[in-house]
């Protein structure tokens, strides 16, 4: 196999982090920002420098992500299989940033890695036993970290509920500071192993390795690639999760971000790769309602469930129809 279609994968990959780097910035920062905790650029700065860390911390989801769709030693064509993954992966995410849209580059991911094993090498090689694990993930960890954004938002009103809202309001903000480090690092241990995971596919599909372990070449890459989209920072996203669900003081922002980073952090050490974006919106939404049900905007969070919902379906079928355009132009 030529080199340079391997080299695109790489680019392609890179490029994906660089994006989810961007796009999921918001999901970090967005109740940091939107209380005045830190300033903008400070902000995402943070996010960076965290994100860069987080994902040189682990590897486990990594290897899920590289078998758990489909075996990649089997595959005839796997190296387009994943190019045609990729360029369905990042068109759906620059969508989604677009519009602002804080949609999952996990589901994303996941979609058009199915949608393209099944054009590429039928329905048969998909790993259904890993995918049902996966799924089971993306599915559970947005439930689970509702509840915990709920329940700590709920002990913190009992805490706090004698006190002055100015003081607390003043206490939380500096604490903020802590968790939305915390969040970003979480952030890069999850989000920044998609990227390798489907580096190392490639590899093992092209003959170059034959086992999933993470190169330390792809690790770097990966995490400088996951940085620097980062410091880019993604507005549109900030502005959707920070203040149109509801009114976030810095106490609910505090709530909001320790539960979510706790999800994302207990899924990377159990090796399962989760949606950083449906876990963080998930724990929002969850204190939320915590701090007055009806305080949360139900409309644009219904908005937000849609798009998670359409997004695996859609990306499949985009994935499908990339790898059918690389197969009738460059594999017949």
């Amino acid at each position: 196999m030529d080199m340079y279609v391997l080299w695109i994968v790489v680019f392609l990959a890179l490029s994906f982090d660089f994006i989810n780097g961007f796009h999921d910035t918001a999901n970090a920062i967005a109740t940091t920002v939107s209380t005045r905790a830190l300033k903008p650029r400070v902000a995402i700065l943070l996010a960076a420098v965290m994100n860069f860390v987080g994902a040189l911390t682990f590897t486990g989801v990594a290897a899920t992500i590289g078998k758990g769709v489909a075996d990649p030693s089997k595959l005839e064509h796997g190296v387009e299989i994943v190019i045609a993954a990729l360029l369905s992966a990042i068109a759906w995410n620059l969508i989604t940033w677009w519009f602002g849209i804080p949609s999952s580059s996990s589901h994303a991911l996941i979609g058009s890695l199915m949608g393209a094993v099944i054009a590429g090498a039928g329905i048969g090689n998909v790993n259904a036993e890993g995918l049902k694990k996966i799924i089971t993930a993306l599915i559970a960890s947005p439930l689970i970290a509702f509840t915990a954004g709920f329940i700590i938002m709920w002990i913190l009103k009992l805490i706090f509920a004698k006190s002055s809202p100015h003081q607390v309001n003043k206490g939380f903000r500096f604490g903020q500071i802590l968790t939305a480090a915390f969040q970003s690092f979480s952030h890069g241990t999850n989000d920044a192993q998609k990227a390798m995971g489907i580096i190392v596919f490639a590899l093992v599909a092209a003959g170059i390795q034959d086992d999933m372990s993470v190169p330390l070449w792809v690790k770097l890459s990966a995490a400088a690639a996951m940085a620097l989209g980062t410091s880019v920072g993604g507005w549109k996203i900030i502005k959707t999760m920070g203040t149109k669900i509801f009114k976030i003081e810095p106490i609910n922002g505090f709530a909001a971000d320790i539960g979510s980073a706790a999800v994302i952090l207990t899924a990377t050490m159990i090796h399962l790769p989760v949606s950083t974006t449906h876990v963080i919106t998930s724990s929002i939404l969850g204190v939320g309602s915590a701090k007055r049900f009806s305080a949360v905007k139900w409309g644009v969070a219904g908005k937000i469930l849609i798009s998670w919902i359409i997004t695996i379906p859609i990306t499949i079928l985009m994935a499908m129809l990339f790898f059918w355009l690389i197969d009738l132009f460059f594999l017949q």
